[in-house]
């Protein structure tokens, strides 16, 4: 999908961690009273540049769970890091969540909250700055910080998309 250094992973071979993002329990009003069910948000990575995201919906927690990681495992994605941490500051959004990253010396720690941390820590960045703006609906926290991290680009890819050689890139 994407020609910059973020594209789509098949998880075979992966040691894929899941992280429980959310649950929430959900209810559907029938005629013969109320039905309940549970949602579940997952993120799967395996902490070293994969991750995705997946939804479940069951009437028990487990199988939601269990259908929102094989959810996850379809969406991977793998993202361009630069040692512990992210190769540039990036912004994301999506409804009415924002989300803005920014990478931090070493030692510094995944300054990140909720639904963030869990994908950056998925992801294996372990030193980044974060900041979540808008809504603080779980699911689109996590959608905002994809779009932020599928527009993160590295040296090489920005050398490639100018034509130009690495050197000039950082040189001018």
């Amino acid at each position: 999908m994407r020609n910059n250094k973020n594209e789509f992973v098949k998880p075979g071979g992966l040691d894929l961690k899941d992280r429980l993002v959310s649950i929430q329990r959900v209810t559907k009003v029938t005629k013969g009273g109320r039905a309940f069910g549970f949602t579940a948000i997952v993120v799967v990575g395996d902490e070293n540049g994969v991750v995705g995201h997946g939804l479940g919906k069951s009437k028990e927690v487990a199988t939601a769970i269990a259908k929102a990681v094989e959810d996850a495992k379809k969406n991977l994605v793998r993202i361009a890091l630069h040692n512990s941490t992210l190769p540039h500051e990036q912004k994301g959004k999506h409804g009415g969540a924002k989300v803005f990253i920014k990478p931090a010396s070493q030692g510094t720690g995944v300054i990140a909250g909720g639904a963030v941390r869990a994908v950056l820590e998925s992801l294996g960045v372990h030193d980044v700055l974060s900041k979540s703006q808008g809504s603080s609906n779980p699911h689109n926290v996590v959608k905002a910080t994809f779009d932020a991290l599928l527009r993160l680009r590295n040296a090489d890819t920005v050398a490639k998309e100018r034509g130009v050689s690495l050197e000039k890139v950082f040189n001018g």
